[in-house]
C-alpha cells in the first residue's frame, strides 16, 4: 500500500482542484490560483479544507485492481478510522458506566449495551457516508449550512460534550497511574503526566497514518487482552451472560437498575463521535468523482466500522460480566472479608466504607473495582486492571483531542498550525480537568461519572440531528441521499435515544435537588434548549425537502443558509459542477485544456 501526498481534491493524475464558493453562494471546482482568491463564508458550501489533523500531510492510497466483489487488500486500506472511532466506546467514563451496570443489575441489561452499540454503529454509518460522499466533516459542513449564530451555539454544545469526555478519560488515565504507581503518583500530577504524553503520541503521526493507527490498534488489543484475563480468571456464568445479550427483559428490576440501563445508552453513543468519524474517512485517497468509488468506499468503511464496533462491544461485555459475576449483590464489608490478607486492605478500609450496619451495597468506580479485583484475584489483577484502564484513557484522550481539533476547524474555518490547534483545544478540555483533579478527592472524581454522561447526553441531538439533516438532503449527497426506510428509521431511533437520555438528565437532576435561583436558571436553559432543538428539526426537515419550508420566507430568512442550496437541484459539487460566473467558467476551462 501507497501512501500519496494530499490536497484537498482527489488524485488522479490532474492538477488539484477544490470546490469554493462564488459571490452568491454557489460552488464550482476552481483551479489553484482561483482558489487563493476567495475567502470562504457562510456561502460556501463545498470547499474542502487543506491543511487539517490527521491526514494534514499524507493520504491513503487504495489499491485498484479488477477484481469483482470483496477484496481483503482493500478492506485492510480502508481499516483505521473505524477502530480510531471505536475508541469512543472504550474510554473511562464507558469502562465505568459498564462495571457499575454488573454492580448493579448483574447481566440483566447486558442485551441494552447491545443495542446501544448496535444503534451507535448506524448512526456512525451516516457520519461516514457524509465524509466520503462530500469530502467534508460534519464540522465543515455545519460551517456552510448553519446561520453565524446556531453554527457558534453548535460548536459550544461539542466542545463542551468534548469536554465532558475528556474529563472522564484523563481522570480515568489518572487512577490508572495512582493504580500502577502505588499510590506513588497523585492525581493531579497523573493528570499532568497525561496531557504530557498525549501531545508526545498525537505527534507520532508525522511518521505516518499507517504507524499512527498501529498505535491505536496497539492500545486496543492491549484493553481485549486485560479486560479477556479479568473475564478469564473471574469465570462468569457463560449461559448467564448469553442470556443476558439477547433477551431484552428486566426481570425484577427496579428504578435504580432502569437508571443504569439508561446511563449505558448515554455512555455509549457520544455525540462528539460522529463529528470524529465522518473526518476520520477523509485521510483515505477516494475518487470522488466516480461513483463506484464512492459506493466501494462506503462499502468498506462500514464493514470495518461494524468489525471495530463487535471488538468494542466484547471488550465492554468482558468489564460488565467481571462485576457482575463478582461485585453484584455484594456489600461493602463482603469486600473487606476479602482484603483482610491482601496488601491492599488499608486502601480498601478507606474505599469500602460502610454506614448502614453492613448492608450497604458497593457503588462501584474505577478505583473500587481495581481493588476489588486485586482482594478477589490477587495483586496481579489489579495492576492488569491498571493497565487496561491507562490503554483506555491513553487512546481516548487522543481521539478527543483530534475531535477537538476538527471541531474547532470545521465550526470555526480556522487554518492554524497545527501545534497551535492542538495547544488550543488541549487547554480547553485539559485546564479545568486538572483544577478538578487538584481540588477534588478520589471519591468525588470517581462518583461524577453519571454527571458527565448527563452533560454529555444533553449534547447528542447536536451531532445526530445535522448528521441524518445532511445525509437527507439530496443537493449535498446526491445519489447516496438517504432512502425514504433510513430517514424513518434514522430519526425514529434518534429520537427514543434522546428520549431516553433526556430522562437520565432528569433523573440526575433531581438527584441534586436544586432549588431556588439554580431551579429557575435550570428551567430557562431548558427552554433554550428545547427552542433550539427545534430549530434544528426545522433545518433538517427543509435539508429533507419540505417544499413549505423551503419556500417560507421565515424560513429562509432565519434558518436556511444564505444561499439556499436544498433548491438546487444535483448542487453535488463531488460531482456536479454549477458555475455561475462566466469568467470563472471560462477559466476553468482553459486551465482544463492546458
Amino acid at each position: 500500500m501507497s501512501v500519496n501526498k494530499a490536497y484537498s481534491a482527489d488524485q488522479n493524475g490532474e492538477a488539484p482542484t477544490t470546490s469554493a464558493g462564488t459571490s452568491n453562494g454557489s460552488t464550482t471546482n476552481l483551479p489553484a490560483h482561483l482558489q487563493r482568491q476567495i475567502v470562504a463564508t457562510e456561502q460556501t458550501h463545498l470547499k474542502a479544507s487543506t491543511k487539517q489533523a490527521y491526514f494534514a500531510d499524507e493520504k491513503i492510497t487504495i489499491p485498484q485492481n479488477d477484481r469483482v466483489g470483496f477484496s481483503w487488500h482493500k478492506l485492510w486500506a480502508f481499516t483505521g478510522p473505524g477502530f480510531l472511532m471505536s475508541i469512543a466506546y472504550l474510554d473511562p467514563g464507558n469502562i465505568e458506566s459498564d462495571l457499575q451496570s454488573g454492580a448493579i443489575a448483574k447481566y440483566k441489561i447486558l442485551w441494552v449495551l447491545l443495542w446501544a452499540t448496535i444503534l451507535g454503529l448506524l448512526m456512525q454509518r451516516l457520519a461516514a457516508r457524509l465524509g466520503v460522499v462530500t469530502g467534508l466533516h460534519l464540522a465543515e459542513m455545519c460551517y456552510r449550512q448553519y446561520k453565524k449564530l446556531p453554527r457558534l451555539i453548535l460548536w459550544v454544545m461539542i466542545e463542551i460534550a468534548i469536554i465532558g469526555s475528556d474529563m472522564q478519560e484523563v481522570i480515568g488515565t489518572a487512577i490508572a497511574i495512582y493504580l500502577l504507581s502505588n499510590k506513588f503518583v497523585p492525581l493531579w500530577l497523573g493528570t499532568l503526566i497525561t496531557i504530557v504524553d498525549t501531545f508526545t503520541f498525537l505527534f507520532l503521526d508525522k511518521y505516518g497514518l499507517r504507524k499512527l493507527e498501529f498505535l491505536f490498534g496497539v492500545l486496543i488489543t492491549i484493553m481485549a487482552v486485560t479486560f479477556g484475563y479479568e473475564y478469564i480468571v473471574s469465570a462468569p456464568d457463560q449461559m448467564e451472560v448469553i442470556k443476558g445479550m439477547f433477551i431484552p427483559w428486566c426481570k425484577d428490576c427496579n428504578s435504580r437498575v432502569l437508571l443504569q440501563a439508561v446511563g449505558v445508552v448515554g455512555a455509549v453513543i457520544m455525540p462528539h463521535n460522529l463529528y470524529l468519524h465522518s473526518a476520520l474517512v477523509k485521510s483515505r485517497d477516494i475518487d470522488r468523482r466516480q461513483s463506484a468509488k464512492v459506493r466501494e468506499a462506503n462499502y468498506y468503511f462500514f464493514i470495518e466500522a461494524s468489525v471495530a464496533l463487535f471488538v468494542s462491544f466484547i471488550i465492554n461485555l468482558f468489564v460488565v460480566a467481571v462485576f457482575a459475576h463478582g461485585m453484584y449483590g455484594q456489600t461493602n464489608n463482603d469486600v473487606l472479608e476479602v482484603c483482610q490478607n491482601r496488601s491492599m486492605y488499608e486502601d480498601a478500609k478507606n474505599s469500602f466504607v460502610d454506614n448502614n450496619n453492613g448492608n450497604d451495597l458497593i457503588d462501584a468506580d474505577l478505583y473500587k473495582g481495581g481493588l476489588f479485583l486485586g482482594c478477589t484475584f490477587g495483586a496481579a489483577a489489579m495492576f492488569i486492571w491498571g493497565i487496561g484502564i491507562l490503554a483506555a484513557g491513553q487512546s481516548s484522550t487522543m481521539t478527543g483531542t483530534y475531535a477537538g481539533q476538527f471541531s474547532m476547524e470545521g465550526f470555526l474555518n480556522l487554518q492554524w498550525p497545527r501545534w497551535r490547534r492542538v495547544l488550543f483545544t488541549r487547554l480547553i478540555a485539559i485546564v479545568p480537568t486538572f483544577l478538578l483533579a487538584f481540588f477534588s478527592r478520589m471519591e468525588d472524581l470517581t462518583n461524577m461519572n453519571d454527571i458527565l454522561n448527563a452533560v454529555m447526553s444533553l449534547q447528542l441531538p447536536f451531532a445526530a440531528i445535522p448528521t441524518i439533516a445532511f445525509t437527507s438532503c439530496t443537493a449535498i449527497m446526491g445519489e447516496f441521499v438517504n432512502g425514504l426506510g433510513n430517514k424513518v428509521v434514522s430519526v425514529l431511533l434518534t429520537m427514543i435515544v434522546i428520549g431516553v437520555n433526556l430522562y437520565f438528565v432528569i433523573n440526575q437532576v433531581e438527584a441534586l435537588n436544586v432549588t431556588g435561583v439554580i431551579l429557575a436558571v435550570v428551567c430557562v436553559f431548558a427552554i433554550l434548549y428545547l427552542l433550539f432543538n427545534l430549530y434544528l428539526v426545522i433545518h433538517m426537515a427543509a435539508c429533507m425537502g419540505n417544499r413549505f419550508l423551503t419556500n417560507s420566507q421565515l424560513i429562509q430568512k432565519y434558518v436556511l443558509p444564505s444561499q439556499n442550496s436544498f433548491s438546487i437541484k444535483n448542487a453535488n459539487s463531488t460531482y456536479v459542477r454549477i458555475p455561475t460566473n462566466p469568467d470563472i467558467e471560462n477559466d476553468i476551462d482553459d486551465s482544463e485544456d492546458a
